[in-house]
């Protein structure tokens, strides 16, 4: 079994290290250089033919794409301590949230990412600008949304830390490597923010 892992700011990746951590497991892995153009290398695209990390390759060679898969797969392997959720309402509210940070949040925010910045200036052509800058509202009003959300509860899907928090943690760093951090007028989210990533698997 091999991992193929990049480093942050990738915040898909760290999805699977964060989950894993959460998990108290260890997988064999290699880095694969994003700002090299390992991702996009024939090796790499013979193992994942759309250049993207992570990738989990199997003994049988079999690979596995997408982090929400590769965290399932493990899940299912060690289903202690849950990370998507407790019985069948726990699994589909983690689901639920999990989707609504992906549509609601990293959406937008990924549009911003490669329309506006120069990082990915160079792969993303043309790079609609206005297009980009136009969804920066989109990330604020999603943040003030999940700090809403956060007002009344520990954690995304309740009161257990779930995949739903990952998902939640990784984009909100992201959004602010990319320069939109939280505003601090949304208390709920910023404490919620400072619980996780006081928990050890944050460093991942």
């Amino acid at each position: 079994m091999l991992f193929y892992d990049a480093a942050n700011p990738a915040p898909n990746p760290r999805r699977v290290r964060i989950f894993l951590a959460e998990k108290g497991l260890s997988v064999p892995s290699r880095l694969v250089s994003i700002p090299a153009g390992e991702h996009k290398s024939e090796a790499f695209l013979a193992v994942n033919p759309l250049g993207q990390v992570p990738a989990l390759q199997l003994d049988d060679g079999t690979v596995i794409t997408e982090s929400m898969s590769i965290c399932r797969y493990f899940e299912s392997l060690h289903p202690e301590p849950p990370i998507f959720g407790t019985g069948p309402l726990g699994m589909a509210e983690t689901d639920m949230w999990v989707r609504r940070v992906e549509f609601k949040l990293m959406t937008p925010l990924s549009m911003v990412w490669m329309h506006t910045h120069p990082f990915t200036a160079r792969v993303v052509k043309p790079q609609y600008t206005e297009f980009g800058e136009s969804n920066r509202p989109r990330v604020i009003s999603a943040l003030a949304y999940f700090d809403t959300v956060l007002s009344d509860r520990t954690f995304v899907a309740g009161d257990s830390f779930t995949m739903a928090d990952i998902a939640l943690q990784t984009t909100v760093d992201f959004a602010a490597f990319i320069g939109i951090a939280v505003p601090d007028n949304l208390a709920s989210l910023t404490a919620w923010h400072q619980r996780v990533s006081a928990r050890p698997s944050a460093a991942a």
